[in-house]
């Protein structure tokens, strides 16, 4: 059987008389021609059978129709589960990702900003915090930050203030003795700073004994789970006899405290109330299900990618109208009250 030909500009043209120019603008701007027109070239893609040559446009016109992803890992399972959403994404908008992930490491992340751009991606989503948002500012390309410092750049972040005022209100409605919250030290740049502020705003507010427990967990399981285990010990022999109410500032931390309290004493002990936050995949399949404060992880992707989409479909215009600042949108977060709360 002989192999089908390839469609070319030349081929769409004589069936269309129109000329080869009038077809490359079809596809490099659509906008020049009028609907009439574009209707009849579309018309002929189908009846020709047309199968787009990606390789041929991206040289073409330049635009690659990638977008970059920056996550700072995947073992905490936020970013996984972002990062799904954002994949998902394609059917809607039609961009490819190229991700790389940082572990910290500012020179690293450097260097795939710069392997990203010889790409051609066309935006960027970043949610690792190694680089400065003044200087990813700077880059050449439409950037949104998800969950990170974000002042220079555009962003979409949970409101995690209430989050972490959501939490904290549902521990004292069980009657706990005392609440704690336990995260890593960040700076008020942070967005999860905010599950700081709003858990002791709460606490303040009621006049509740409360503890903040800051510690460096780290992206390694072995560093995470000797941190989480130097941290029981404190809550078993400073506050044994308690009934203690904690807040941890993300699922992948309260399951491992869970796991850690049903491998002492084989349940979760009627003096200890967990909450977690993420509503990630781990709080619905741990040993048994985490409160948590959902941060509708869906939405966040979908309108971090949203938004980046609006930016680079602008600068393909004719005119393009740059921002005149970053945009930042806040999602609410849900409140999840599940079997670790009783």
């Amino acid at each position: 059987m002989a192999k089908k030909k390839n469609v070319t500009f030349d081929d769409i043209a004589k069936y269309t008389n129109f000329s080869k120019t009038t077809i490359s603008r079809y596809f490099n701007d659509i906008d020049s021609l009028t609907l009439e027109n574009q209707q009849i070239i579309s018309d002929a893609l189908v009846a020709l059978d047309y199968k787009e040559n990606k390789v041929a446009r991206i040289l073409a016109n330049g635009k690659t129709e990638f977008i970059g992803v920056i996550i700072p890992d995947l073992y905490y399972h936020f970013y996984s589960e972002v990062l799904d959403r954002i994949l998902s994404t394609y059917e809607e908008f039609g961009y490819k990702f190229l991700v790389f992930t940082g572990n910290k490491k500012e020179e690293t992340e450097r260097s795939y900003i710069q392997e990203l751009l010889a790409y051609k991606i066309e935006g960027l989503i970043v949610m690792s915090h190694t680089i400065p948002s003044r200087e990813l500012a700077g880059l050449p390309i439409p950037i949104v930050a998800i969950e990170r410092e974000d002042k220079h750049i555009c962003s979409v972040n949970t409101d995690n203030y209430m989050g972490g005022y959501q939490a904290a209100g549902l521990l004292a409605k069980c009657s706990c003795d005392i609440l704690f919250h336990i995260n890593s030290p960040c700076s008020e740049a942070i967005p999860a700073s905010g599950r700081i502020w709003g858990f002791t705003g709460f606490c303040e507010e009621h006049g509740l004994r409360n503890k903040l427990i800051l510690r460096e967990f780290g992206h390694v399981h072995e560093d995470v789970k000797a941190q989480m285990t130097d941290v029981l010990e404190l809550l078993e022999t400073a506050y044994s006899g308690l009934k203690k109410g904690i807040f941890v500032s993300s699922d992948t931390l309260a399951n491992i405290l869970l796991n850690l309290l049903f491998r002492k004493y084989g349940k979760l002990p009627d003096d200890y109330l967990i909450v977690g936050f993420d509503n990630s995949l781990i709080s619905r399949e741990a040993v048994i299900p985490i409160s948590t404060v959902g941060q509708q992880i869906d939405r966040l992707a979908y309108e971090a990618v949203s938004l980046l989409v609006e930016q680079m479909e602008e600068r393909k215009k004719r005119k393009p109208v740059p921002l005149k600042e970053p945009i930042h949108k806040i999602i609410t977060p849900v409140l999840y009250r599940r079997e670790t709360t009783g």
